[in-house]
């Protein structure tokens, strides 16, 4: 509660001159402008004027931009650069305002005294626990440089991560999505046109025009419902699922389940994991914290709830392989390279392989199914639009024979 409300505290500019006369000006976050006042007083500066800063409204921050300022402070810290003077520079070279004002933000929380990890846990909208933990552990060891530069690696390989799987997902879907609009476009007007024309034949009409008549029917009546139920049901299904534990868990094994693309979603899951528990273990936070965070960064319910267990098991003092394997959600390699490494001390080594091995695995079948679907969607849609042309055009090669 206490960190909402410093988030929730507004941010005041102020300008003021010093006793030689020369003007200063600055931010301080504050209740009202006459704390921001009194405090300057204190300083032994006049206050020339204190006006609360307007919130901006310009645009949202991409986890692409989180993940290029974090590479950015890791660089200018590992350079000597001294971090308020780092946080100056890039947040003053943001290009997104947002961002600017973000780092901004966390500048002046720093500068008031709050150590750098509590700073970033007051915007848990963009950083999440890990992050933050990793902070802790970074500023606690001294080593914030080699932190910094773990959390930018890890951040670099988990946007490619993410983006090779929703290109992979995203193309069938949107060509399906496209198809299902031509498709309801045909029989919403073009369909109907040719029913006219039959109409005037007078003859009897093959099964397959008459099905294709019979849809483009239901269809001009009942295209509201269709659409409307379609998405309608569409944003019921997304709040309760994601209002409902259940459902998310459910959901999420089937999606492992599924021909294919479930074995896809599987290593890329396997790959965050991994990768999440190598990033933190190597940057000194212990095991058991480690995994509270590591289950949430996966993605996936059913690996969030193994997760769970395995902290538990861990921390009555069971071996880490042993607890992944009561899991049953782990592949065989995985527990034993995490076996190998819990025995020779190099845990977050090998637990780095796993996640290298499985982002390769993932790289290569997005290559495949990528090739793949092409030729399949090309048939089905050939096959769907295909059919309706030809059940259209039987009727008149009918009357073309007769004549």
């Amino acid at each position: 509660m206490a960190t909402a409300k410093t988030a929730s505290v507004p941010i005041f500019e102020w300008e003021a001159k010093d006793r030689n006369g020369k003007t200063a000006r600055g931010e301080m976050r504050a209740a009202t402008d006459a704390v921001v006042s009194a405090s300057l007083r204190r300083q032994g500066l006049n206050v020339v004027k204190v006006k609360k800063r307007r919130m901006s409204r310009m645009g949202s921050i991409k986890s692409k931009e989180l993940t290029v300022f974090t590479r950015q402070m890791a660089t200018m810290v590992r350079s000597g650069v001294p971090l308020l003077q780092a946080f100056d520079i890039v947040g003053r070279g943001s290009a997104n305002p947002r961002l600017g004002s973000l780092i901004n933000d966390i500048r002046m929380d720093i500068e008031t005294g709050t150590s750098l990890s509590q700073a970033f846990r007051k915007h848990p909208k963009y950083f999440d626990a890990l992050y933050c933990n990793l902070l802790e552990a970074g500023e606690t060891a001294g080593i914030l440089d080699t932190v910094l530069d773990r959390l930018a690696i890890y951040q670099e390989k988990s946007q490619a991560l993410k983006s090779k799987i929703k290109s992979a997902l995203m193309y069938p879907v949107v060509v399906l999505l496209v198809a299902f609009i031509v498709l309801a476009v045909i029989l919403i007007k073009v369909v109907p046109a040719f029913k006219d024309v039959f109409t005037s034949f007078g003859a009897d009409l093959p099964a397959p025009t008459l099905f294709v008549i019979a849809m483009s029917e239901f269809f001009v009546a009942w295209w509201w419902a269709i659409f409307g139920g379609l998405i309608g049901g569409g944003f019921l299904l997304y709040n309760a699922w994601k209002k409902s534990e259940s459902l998310q868990y459910a959901a999420d094994r089937a999606l492992l389940k599924l021909p294919v693309f479930g074995d896809l979603v599987y290593k890329s899951v396997v790959a965050r994991w991994t990768r999440t528990l190598s990033t933190m273990f190597a940057a000194g936070v212990p095991l058991v914290e480690a995994l509270e965070s590591v289950g949430g960064a996966s993605g996936n319910a059913v690996f969030i709830k193994a997760t769970k267990g395995i902290r538990e098991e861990v921390a009555t003092g069971m071996p880490l392989a042993s607890s992944m394997m009561a899991s049953n959600v782990f592949p065989n390699m995985v527990l034993q390279m995490a076996s190998i490494g819990e025995e020779a001390g190099s845990l977050d080594s090998m637990l780095s392989k796993s996640a290298d091995f499985y982002e390769e695995e993932v790289d290569d079948m997005v290559k495949g199914l990528t090739a793949l679907m092409e030729p399949i969607i090309i048939v089905i849609l050939g096959g769907m639009i295909g059919g309706i042309v030809v059940a259209m055009y039987l009727p008149i090669f009918k009357l073309g024979a007769v004549v």
